[in-house]
């Protein structure tokens, strides 16, 4: 007699059952394969993240919009167009962008409670995106102007950790990085212009890679924050931040990430203002270090290169978030300490932005090394709340000591995870490149995911404590 548990000819076998949770969490490019296989369509994706969401954001308030109908048509018509043999890079991945962002139809907030107009077209990277057949779920929440390392505001409350709900995601791609984290979408927008795409990859255990400045447009703007700022992604893997930046930056990076050869790496805890570190954070990065080791790499201490990065950095980020209050419909329906940033901004002067600028050519990474490893931030992720009001004026600048250098050089720099605390709070480490050199630093990043499998470790859900590590 046949095994009454033995699957018929015509039944699949449980192993190849597809669980909610893996397909929420196979990424951007785990996802294309099974659509690509026929094991999913982008629309039963589509749904499965907009049931995810309806599910989990109202605890983690990642989303400021989602776009329900309008996903679903373009999730039916990348089905359609699968069907007919298109094989583009993102066709049917559901993707999140940050809402500073414009898209056609859409009034983007910047964080803040002023009435934007409504977008009369797609900014380019939203553009790239779609013509790369990406799906776009909706937009995710940033503290106003995206001043803070941290997603909360008075406007649209806070955006909370899917590892630890009482605990910060960063900033300001906070709403981006919960997203993502949670298995939301599998990538979503980010944009850096002190550490707003390496802060919440660090505090949301994601990759977040800040890319050489101009290396994503920013159109329709021309630049942003006197040179500060730079576009990029969000996701889990290094792969997939790999994948969507090729889209993204229209080929002049390579999706593939092959094995470099040995590298020099010089590391140090030294940002360019005296901050102490955490023993967490401390232990994290010499992990990271004894990985890099193993891996052939010569790693050894190093100094960075700060000159005056710090003073070129304030003075661009005041101009900044100056020039951003003004250009708001209604700059009066912001928060005081946006209004106190942009009041320390009207007396920045034409010539020291222009003086700020020039200071800022060079490259923080030690004479004869590739790379420099740094934390990320000098403390493990915070607690919602611990910067409110004006304690964010006197210490968000602590929070945030290593990584406003490369913004200010405007080399790359990607955050990796690095681990977690005891009570589960994501670490990592920052590698940082010489200019140009994102390939280089996505390459050395694919090692260190190989030798760890970090992508491997999912949020508890739906939100206790994880599981200890094995």
């Amino acid at each position: 007699m046949a095994n009454p548990r033995e699957p018929r000819e015509t039944e699949q076998p449980p192993s190849s059952a597809l669980l909610p949770d893996d397909v929420a969490y196979a990424g951007v490019t785990g996802q294309l394969a099974l659509m690509r296989e026929g094991r999913i369509s982008a629309v039963e994706l589509l749904e499965l993240c907009l049931a995810r969401i309806d599910r989990l954001d109202g605890r983690l308030n990642a989303f400021r919009v989602v776009f329900r109908d309008q996903a679903l048509a373009e999730a039916r018509a990348a089905d359609a167009a699968r069907a007919s043999g298109d094989e583009r890079p993102l066709l049917g991945v559901p993707v999140a962008v940050k809402d500073n962002v414009e898209v056609a139809g859409h009034a983007p907030s910047m964080g803040t409670a002023s009435g934007e107009p409504v977008a009369a077209r797609d900014a380019e990277q939203v553009r790239r995106l779609r013509a790369a057949g990406a799906v776009i779920v909706g937009t995710t929440h940033l503290p106003e102007l995206a001043l803070w390392p941290f997603t909360e505001s008075r406007t649209w409350g806070a955006t909370r950790n899917p590892w630890s709900p009482e605990h910060t995601t960063g900033g300001s791609s906070g709403g981006s990085a919960a997203a993502v984290a949670s298995g939301m979408v599998a990538a979503a927008t980010a944009s850096d212009g002190g550490g707003s795409i390496r802060i919440p990859a660090a505090a949301c255990g994601l990759v977040g890679l800040k890319p050489q400045r101009d290396r994503v447009p920013l159109a329709p703007l021309s630049e942003h924050w006197h040179g500060l700022s730079v576009a990029g992604v969000l996701t889990r893997t290094v792969e997939d931040t790999a994948l969507v930046l090729s889209v993204l930056t229209d080929g002049a990076l390579s999706a593939q990430t092959p094995a470099p050869n040995q590298l020099r790496i010089a590391w140090s805890t030294r940002a360019p203002v005296r901050t102490p570190v955490h023993p967490a954070v401390e232990t994290a990065l010499q992990g990271a270090l004894e990985v890099l080791r193993g891996l052939g790499h010569d790693v050894q201490p190093g100094e960075p290169v700060y000159g005056p990065v710090q003073l070129s950095f304030l003075v661009r980020y005041l101009a900044g978030a100056r020039d951003d209050l003004r250009a708001l419909a209604h700059p009066h329906r912001t928060e005081r300490r946006t209004r106190v940033v942009g009041m320390l901004g009207r007396l920045v002067s034409r010539g020291q932005v222009r003086r700020a600028v020039q200071r800022g050519e060079g490259d923080i990474v030690p004479a004869g090394t590739d790379v420099l490893v740094l934390p990320v931030t000098a403390a493990p992720p915070m607690a919602i709340g611990a910067l409110s009001g004006w304690r964010a004026l006197v210490l968000a600048g602590r929070v945030a000591s290593f990584t406003p250098a490369a913004n200010v050089t405007g080399q790359p720099a990607i955050s990796l995870p690095a681990g977690h605390t005891p009570d589960g709070r994501p670490l990592a480490v920052q590698l940082v490149g010489r200019p140009g050199a994102e390939q280089l630093l996505l390459a050395l990043a694919a090692q260190v995911q190989q030798a760890t499998g970090f992508p491997d470790r999912r949020p508890p859900m739906p939100f206790g404590r994880p599981d200890r590590e094995g």
